[in-house]
């Protein structure tokens, strides 16, 4: 992969997960050759969705079963392919694993279905929605006395592409060196499911499923402001920066600045916080929130984006003057340090979009060496982990998952808070020594403790930036050039390392020092605008979920792993959280600018599907419905007394709120699975609302290992993806904190330098792997 020789990605979709994973091909600067039959892709008949994930591809008219010659032709010098054909049809197509390895051995296969390949529901076009209900995500969005809700816009789908371009990218490393393809097998509802991990932790603790616990009540809340909605977040000692906030002297009372009691009088508290919020503006309470440290959101609308200064000053919301139909309205994520490009979708059959080079940076991947089979992908490959929390310190996890040696660097002074947080349902109130949480984003890793305020600690971190292929960072703006890790000072250090950052806005702008959480970001990148029910007020992930750092881990490893094996050597990811979610969105925001459409609430309708929701099952359980054709509607009027078996499409979308109520009076006192086999049978498509409960029962997820024992007996979580030609050991337990190593020339230094260079080589790894790829 030279500067002259971007991979050649061959994508055969029809649903928006294998069309995001081609986006992100072609956003990196990849050949993405879209297969289209002659009626053209399905996502054109939903134009700005069609616009946001084909930007950059080009289009052909090819159907495999009838021009065997050209799809032949393409397979022949592609890279990768992309598809989300279900089992039967990659069979019909001899697209199944066993003949494309026979036929294409280094070809490099990403299928990204709605529930995987060998699932009782593989052969169900699912979109995230009915992905997320099965996953047992939907259950925890929501209000806990209302019904469980999909997170607006087609969220699972989009990290599910990240997932399918981490897969892919672990492939290709593993090809530089064996000379054979792969095939990855990534299946949305198993997303849903691995961003849904800490369920599955807490359910351990509990023995209870976690419910979802809604943005109106609990420590952290959405209050209506007098204009918009604003997120009062904050952390257990920051309550006196609230009072100042809030300016109201019936808060000043000592006894709130304990949590417990605060939390015993909150019917008292939460009335004067919402009366004053009340009074102001969003935006102005966010601001002045954040200059006092406190981490608040507002639900940011369309218009709150597009003309957003921050936005526009990093180049990601394009101005009015640069916008056209055909294009998306917003830049690709991941910017290059060059202006942001805007790039159109093709026309059908238009094969000549002139696609930009790849980055410039990149240079010739090793040629082809020997491996045993079954290596780790990221074998030999050095990575700093700074990260905290769940953002940076998942993306760790990840690149060790997939062999990558992970040093987790802390402070003994300032640990990661996630070491020491308590669990919801925990049966103990102490403070664990451990957090469980802790352990699922940092199993696998080394552990180094060391003071950067200390000339020692700056000696230690800087001799390994030099023998480093990665460092992990997810600090707000302007931390790092404080503790020495910044980019300037590491490019110096090692023009070859690999930089990911993953601040909350980015390294520049006039929010860049702001301070988030998951549920800052669901609000500043309007996806909780566009999540909640029918015309009601904006619903968060919750802390329960945090959906955002889970697509920005995802999103960092996918980046971080195209980026090695791409031979991209001295990348820097300067990736904005905020703007990661919002392009997720991109569709919405598309169709605010050219058809005055703004995001709303729309529970779980969505356009192009009818009925689409959830109904409510005997014993308090529910049954998702996703219905996308006449033929669909008609089997589900066929076992639904009083629903219309020959009624036009127009009727159902017309009669909605009558067509949900007769679902729900048949569906009510049924037993859920048995509803959903029901249904299921005459070719409805329909899935159960799991929970963290139903995981555990379900063999399915301890197969394909989304979550897993530590080495200690805990309850972790997995995998998000499945490799044919690696599967990943289970990982070694998370690093316990120790005394700071004060001095590089202690033998607790030298310790671990024989810990993690091959063969105790000290100068192994003095040039990074990347580079030595080259040689």
């Amino acid at each position: 992969m030279t500067d002259s020789q971007p991979l050649q990605i061959v994508e055969l979709t029809r649903w928006t997960a294998g069309a995001v994973c081609g986006r992100l091909f072609a956003g990196l600067g990849h050949e993405v050759t879209l297969c289209e039959p002659a009626s053209g892709h399905p996502l054109r008949a939903h134009e700005f969705t069609f616009t946001a994930t084909a930007a950059g591809k080009r289009s052909v008219v090819c159907d495999p079963t009838l021009d065997c010659a050209r799809w032949q032709s393409l397979l022949d010098s592609a890279d990768v392919l992309l598809h989300d054909l279900t089992q039967s049809e990659m069979e019909q197509l001899g697209l199944d694993p066993a003949h494309l390895s026979e036929r294409f051995p280094r070809l490099v296969t990403v299928s990204l279905t709605a529930f995987g390949l060998d699932s009782d529901f593989a052969e169900i076009p699912g979109d995230s929605f009915l992905a997320e209900a099965y996953g047992g995500l939907a259950q925890m969005i929501g209000e806990p006395d209302r019904s469980p809700l999909s997170l607006g816009g087609e969220q699972t789908a989009h990290v599910a592409g990240f997932v399918g371009l981490l897969g892919a990218s672990l492939a290709l490393r593993t090809r530089e060196k064996t000379g054979t393809g792969d095939f990855v097998e990534v299946a949305l509802s198993d997303v849903a499911a691995y961003m849904d991990w800490k369920s599955d932790v807490a359910y351990e603790i509990a023995d209870a499923a976690p419910h979802r616990t809604g943005a109106s009540r609990g420590s952290w809340r959405i209050v209506e402001a007098k204009d918009g909605w604003v997120g009062v977040i904050f952390l257990a000692d920051q309550w006196p920066a609230v009072v100042e906030l809030i300016g109201d002297d019936r808060l000043s009372d000592p006894a709130f600045l304990d949590q417990r009691i605060r939390l015993e009088r909150e019917e008292e508290l939460w009335p004067v916080i919402g009366d004053a919020i009340g009074r102001r503006e969003a935006y102005e309470v966010y601001a002045s929130a954040q200059r006092l440290g406190l981490p608040f959101g507002y639900a940011a609308s369309a218009a709150d984006l597009l003309d957003s200064e921050q936005l526009a000053m990093r180049g990601f919301a394009f101005p009015p003057d640069r916008r056209r139909r055909d294009a998306p309205v917003v830049s690709f994520p991941v910017p290059d340090g060059d202006e942001a490009r805007v790039e159109r979708a093709p026309s059908l059959g238009e094969d000549t979009l002139v696609r930009r080079p790849a980055n410039p940076r990149a240079i010739p991947i090793a040629p082809v060496a020997t491996c045993r089979p079954g290596a780790a992908p990221l074998a030999g490959l050095l990575v700093l982990d700074f990260g905290t929390i769940t953002a940076g310190a998942a993306t760790g996890r990840l690149l060790a998952d997939y062999g990558a040696t992970v040093i987790k660097i802390e402070s003994s002074a300032r640990p990661d808070r996630f070491r020491q947080w308590v669990m919801p349902g925990s049966v103990s109130s102490e403070t664990p020594v451990t957090s469980p949480m802790f352990r699922s984003n940092n199993v696998g890793k080394i552990g180094l403790c060391v003071d950067l305020k200390s000339d020692g600690g700056r000696r230690i971190i800087h001799d390994l930036i030099r023998r480093a292929d990665v460092l992990v960072e997810n600090f707000r703006a302007g931390v790092t050039t404080r503790m020495g890790i910044d980019p300037e000072t590491v490019r110096e250090l090692n023009p070859d390392l690999v930089y990911l950052s993953l601040s909350s806005q980015g390294s520049a702008g006039p929010e860049s020092l702001y301070g988030s959480y998951g549920s800052t970001l669901d609000l500043l990148s309007g996806l909780a605008g566009a999540t909640g029910y029918r015309g009601g007020a904006p619903i968060w992930s919750s802390g329960e979920v945090n959906y955002p750092d889970q697509i920005v881990a995802i999103a960092g490893a996918a980046l971080v792993a195209h980026a090695v094996a791409a031979g991209r050597t001295g990348a820097r990811l300067d990736l904005s959280q905020r703007e990661l979610v919002a392009w997720t969105l991109a569709d919405q925001l598309a169709a605010f600018v050219w058809d005055g459409l703004p995001m709303c609430t729309t529970g779980n309708r969505r356009p192009g599907a009818t009925p689409h929701d959830v109904y409510s099952t005997a014993n308090n359980e529910w049954l998702a419905i996703a219905c996308t054709t006449h033929e669909h509607r008609r089997a589900l009027a066929g076992i639904i007394h009083g629903l219309p078996d020959g009624a036009q499409e127009q009727w159902w979308w017309d009669n909605q709120d009558q067509v949900d109520a007769q679902i729900t009076e048949w569906s009510s006192d049924r037993n859920r699975d048995e509803a959903v086999a029901e249904l299921h049978a005459v070719g409805v498509p329909a899935v159960p609302v799991c929970t963290a409960a139903d995981r555990a029962a379900q063999p399915r997820y301890r197969e394909r290992r989304i979550a897993l024992r530590s080495p200690d007996g805990e309850w972790v979580k997995g995998y998000p993806l499945t490799l044919r030609g690696f599967s990943p050991t289970a990982p070694g337990p998370a690093p316990v904190l120790t005394e700071d190593v004060s001095d590089p020339e202690s033998e607790r230094y030298s310790d671990l330098l024989a810990k993690i260079l091959p063969s105790g080589n000290e100068h192994a790894w003095a040039q990074p792997a990347i580079a030595r790829s080259a040689d």
